[in-house]
């Protein structure tokens, strides 16, 4: 809904019809780029003026809560729209566009009878996007779940040498692994490898002698491979980390690594599907907010014009859509068409 709308109600002198001529005339001459609406208000239970003003402390924050939760699942909807890379859907009512929505408001007379108290409607439609704020919450959290161990893992495969998982990187023939021999991993920075290759021999005693290989270079990290007897591997990593060479701790392990690709690809789906259900529920669920927004957005006109303009209920309600620019004018024609005891 790229427009933003004014719903108002105006004091009924004569007839509403007579009341409603008048406002499009006004209108069409002094602001015909205005779209106007009747908004179809039905004869709701009045109650008592104590309970009216009661109910009239209320609605204001119960409106604040409803447009912010309408708002948390379009924000929602836009994000998820965004990562997918789809096109943004029309939001709707069961199918109906939220400004035709709007602009043609119908009351729901099987889901709030108008014999219901004011009370119990707003405390029902205050429930009801309450515990559609909860059910956002928690299917949020499980997407965002999924979502963070896949970027966690994303970032071991993509970071720098320092960090990233380097199964990808080792072949088997890469590895020695006997009774008395092992192989290390040395993350070198890019600068210092004419150090590394020049040094690792006589780091610590019982070095292999030119058993050092580079197996992958980064942007700021080359991976080079060792060969050492195993019981000086401590000495080893030791006086590596003084010369300012890293020693990954890496265990060839081609179980692992296959379960490390069964964990990623289970993920993906995971997050493809939660992804999907999600944002069909957002759909869902913004329309139904936003059909509760409306009647609460009635309930709230009628309660307030009666405070305002008094008994019985005589009142025009409308919709209108000025222009940023034609604010000022709509609000002088209203302004005027009201009785002078009620501006």
């Amino acid at each position: 809904m790229a427009n933003r709308y004014w719903v108002v109600s105006l004091p009924v002198q004569k007839s509403a019809s007579t009341l409603w001529n008048s406002l499009q005339d006004q209108i069409s001459k002094h602001s015909f780029d205005t779209p106007l609406y009747r908004f179809n208000i039905p004869n709701l239970r009045v109650g008592t003026l104590d309970s009216l003003l009661a109910l009239s402390d209320d609605l204001f924050k119960s409106n604040t809560f409803i447009e912010g939760v309408s708002q948390k699942i379009r924000r929602q909807i836009e994000e998820l729209e965004r990562v997918s890379g789809l096109e943004s859907n029309a939001l709707t009512v069961d199918g109906v566009p939220i400004d035709s929505y709007l602009t043609r408001f119908v009351w729901d007379e099987a889901k709030y009878p108008t014999m219901s108290p004011l009370r119990e409607i707003v405390d029902g439609i205050h429930t009801l996007v309450a515990k559609i704020e909860d059910d956002l919450k928690v299917r949020v959290a499980e997407y965002n779940s999924v979502r963070s161990q896949l970027n966690a893992i994303n970032r071991k495969q993509s970071g720098s040498l320092a960090v990233r998982d380097l199964s990808n990187m080792v072949k088997p023939e890469d590895i020695i692994t006997s009774e008395h021999l092992v192989t290390l991993l040395a993350v070198v920075p890019k600068y210092s490898q004419k150090d590394w290759l020049s040094s690792y021999e006589t780091l610590t005693t019982y070095v292999v002698p030119r058993s050092s290989k580079k197996l992958y270079e980064d942007n700021e990290y080359a991976l080079y491979t060792v060969t050492l007897f195993g019981r000086v591997a401590d000495n080893f990593r030791t006086s590596a980390r003084e010369r300012g060479f890293q020693i990954r701790d890496f265990e060839y392990s081609p179980e692992a690594q296959e379960s490390r690709k069964q964990e990623l690809e289970k993920l993906v789906q995971d997050q493809d599907s939660l992804q999907s259900s999600l944002l069909q529920w957002c759909y869902t669920s913004y329309g139904e907010v936003f059909s509760s927004w409306m009647h609460f957005c009635a309930v709230r006109i009628f309660a307030e014009s009666i405070l305002r303009y008094g008994l019985p209920p005589s009142f025009l309600a409308c919709v209108l859509s000025p222009s940023t620019k034609g604010e000022k004018k709509v609000r002088s024609i209203l302004e005027g068409l009201c009785d002078s005891t009620n501006r």
